[in-house]
């Protein structure tokens, strides 16, 4: 979901107390080299053992940059917007220049790596390509061709690939100056380019044959460009391809497996033989041309592998704009809209979708999946490079979308939109999205009875890591969520963008955050790990946070809100924490900005930086104490004194920021 609403509103608060600086330490260099001991594999940058049981169950290991050895220069730590370090893994990276180079042990038999890594962009915008030499064991194997095409947005939303573009609205607040350019005088000096983000990309690469434990992949910097900053590595031992025999191949039916020529009409003429003759739908290894969306309905479409199969197209621009607002179009798999029946029985398995989309055109549909499919499973993608991974408008049902890997989104991972129900999403891995990592958005029609279960999502640029908005009967479960960068939280709960509201019961359960909690510019404050927002009615539903784990908060773990124009108009109730740890904060534990009623039991928290309960209430301060009340179910451990029992007041509209260590075992 888009964060035009914030993007329009007020500061939250009218309260003359100064800024609150963004917050932990400014990027770090270190310039000396960086000998690793042996391989360190992470989860989210953490020690496996924080997150055991949580996060997406994957095939690879996860190896950051910084861990490794290199004679190149660590950046970070920095959780500030548009940094290099803030939208790392980990919130650190290694800068190399050219002919330095960062190694990795390989901890694992390994036959395939993905490179996470940014490079600059051109002077003017579009991007540059670079070499990069990888070697294995001193030798070298290939030469990847990095590029930051399809990075580097700039300005206010949606953004522009323009570094020297002027303000896309002047007419809107902005906190570099605190006011509206357009209506201020002397006119504001805006430095350019304004608001850089979306710096990092990733790339896959085959390394043709296994390499043991304790090989060695350098990565070497080239010429190419100015400097090639390193995230981590993903190093994996993917399968033989897989052979369908008994299926409708598309090469049978004119498919390019080269990729020169367009085989979108043989994908097509695939598909309608293969219902027919009541066949799947086989394509062999090879890179595909499809430049538009292949609609799909009681069909299985299967690849030999997401690393052999790639399906790649070019964004098209229409002609004229299509009734529904494209302007572009590109490849995807789509179901049909749920006004003309929808789809049903669609099986998607083994290939990868390769987009071409490089600015964000909210009518656009350039997402990787799309449409409304029922009764359908999507399994084992590698989608890259599209606006929205995975973008369902329902209503819809009972669909599962399981294993999938989505990296470098222009907007969401994945939306389920409008009235989709019975749906499960789990084990996918959602990395670098440029709006909501997940999403459930029940506008006009509710989402009802979904799970988001045992899901990684990583560095969502913008938004929040799992964002549900509205609806009825929903689980979020065993999540790992790392590294928002702007304006979102690991977990919102919103009453916002038109949502129906929340109804019956929303468990959140099981799940880890860490480094969560951005610093939201408009309101000047930072949020929490899960953020609760009441913009446009009541969150008044049974909401039961049970288990979660909320470590290295930037700020606070939990954060209340109702914007300032309702804080009178709307409350958030009926909330209850059950069992949850509170590992570091840099403020509280617990931030009320609205009225309403929370309860809690078994909560235990550590290395809190501030007064634990930053209770604000609606900012009336009344003689009875806060309009937010908090209930002591007992068991509560380093936080909740009794002299903060029910509503003390204790409000600090921004409290300094006192950077947590690092998380460590319970």
């Amino acid at each position: 979901m888009a964060v035009l609403a914030a993007a329009l509103g007020l500061p939250l608060a009218s309260l003359a107390v100064p800024a609150q600086a963004a917050t932990r330490a400014t990027a770090q260099a270190v310039a000396h080299p960086v000998a690793a001991h042996g391989p360190v594999v992470t989860r989210a940058a953490l020690d496996p053992a924080l997150v055991a049981g949580r996060g997406a169950r994957v095939g690879f290991a996860e190896q950051e940059a910084e861990n490794a050895s290199t004679d190149g220069t660590v950046i970070g730590p920095d959780r500030t917007a548009y940094t290099l370090p803030a939208e790392a893994s980990g919130r650190r990276a290694v800068r190399l220049t050219p002919g330095r180079h960062v190694e990795f042990t390989l901890p694992a038999a390994a036959n395939a790596v993905t490179v996470r890594y940014s490079i600059p962009d051109a002077p003017t915008g579009g991007g540059i390509t670079a070499p990069l030499d990888v070697a294995v064991n001193g030798r070298h194997r290939a030469t990847m061709t990095l590029t930051s095409q399809y990075s580097w947005l700039y300005n206010q939303y949606p953004f522009t690939n323009d570094p020297g573009a002027d303000l896309l609205h002047p007419d809107w607040w902005i906190t570099e100056c605190s006011c509206v350019p357009s209506a201020t005088t002397p006119a504001p000096a805006i430095a350019k380019p304004f608001r850089p983000s979306h710096f990092y990309d990733e790339q896959r690469l085959l390394l043709g044959r296994t390499y043991r434990a304790g090989d060695r992949i350098r990565l070497t910097a080239s010429a190419g460009a100015a400097w090639t900053v390193i995230d981590l590595l993903d190093s994996e031992l993917v399968a033989p391809p897989r052979i369908e025999p008994v299926a409708a191949s598309v090469l049978a039916f004119g498919a390019d497996p080269s990729g020169r020529r367009e085989s979108s009409a043989a994908f097509d003429r695939a598909v309608a033989f293969a219902r027919r003759a009541h066949l799947k739908v086989y394509v062999p290894p090879g890179t595909y041309q499809v430049n538009r969306h292949i609609v799909v309905d009681d069909v299985t479409i299967t690849g030999a592998g997401s690393w052999y199969t790639i399906i790649k197209g070019r964004e098209v621009a229409l002609a004229a704009p299509a009734p529904d607002g494209s302007v572009h179009t590109g490849v995807g798999f789509y179901g049909r809209d749920a006004a003309d029946g929808g789809s049903r029985n669609v099986h998607l398995s083994g290939f990868a979708i390769e987009g071409d989309v490089r600015e964000r055109v909210d009518t656009d549909q350039v997402n990787g999946v799309g449409g409304a499919m029922s009764d359908s499973t999507i399994e084992g993608l590698y989608i890259h490079h599209t606006k929205v991974g995975l973008w369902f408008d329902g209503p819809m049902s009972g669909t599962r979308v399981t294993g999938n890997v989505i990296a470098d989104q222009i907007a969401d991972g994945l939306n389920l939109h409008t009235g989709v129900t019975g749906t499960v999403v789990s084990d996918n891995v959602v990395r670098n999205s440029g709006d909501d990592g997940l999403a459930m958005w029940s506008e006009r029609t509710a989402d009802a009875r979904n799970t988001f279960d045992h899901n990684t999502v990583q560095t969502p640029v913008l938004a929040n890591g799992i964002a549900i908005y509205g609806g009825t009967d929903n689980t979020v479960s065993a999540n790992l969520i790392a590294d928002p960068v702007r304006e979102g939280s690991a977990l919102q709960v919103g009453s916002r963008f038109g949502a129906e509201p929340f109804a019956g019961r929303l468990d959140i359960t099981g799940n880890t955050t860490v480094r969560a909690g951005t610093y939201e510019l408009n309101w000047k404050i930072g949020l929490g790990a899960i953020w609760f927002y009441a913009l446009e009615r009541n969150i008044d539903a049974d909401i039961r946070v049970t288990g979660d784990h909320y470590l290295d908060n930037t700020y606070n773990a939990v954060m209340l809100v109702a914007d300032w124009p309702v804080k009178d108009l709307y409350s958030i109730t009926n909330l209850r924490f059950k069992d949850v740890r509170v590992d570091g904060t840099g403020t509280s534990v617990l931030s009320a900005r609205a009225a309403g009623s929370a309860a809690f039991e078994n909560v235990d928290a550590r290395n809190v930086g501030a007064v634990p309960v930053n209770n604000c209430g609606t900012f009336h301060f009344t003689p009875s104490g806060s309009e937010f009340a908090l209930t002591d179910g007992g068991g509560n451990d380093g936080w909740l004194a009794p002299w903060l029992l029910p509503n003390t007041l204790t409000c600090d509209d921004r409290p300094p920021v006192i950077p947590p260590p690092a998380p460590a075992p319970w």
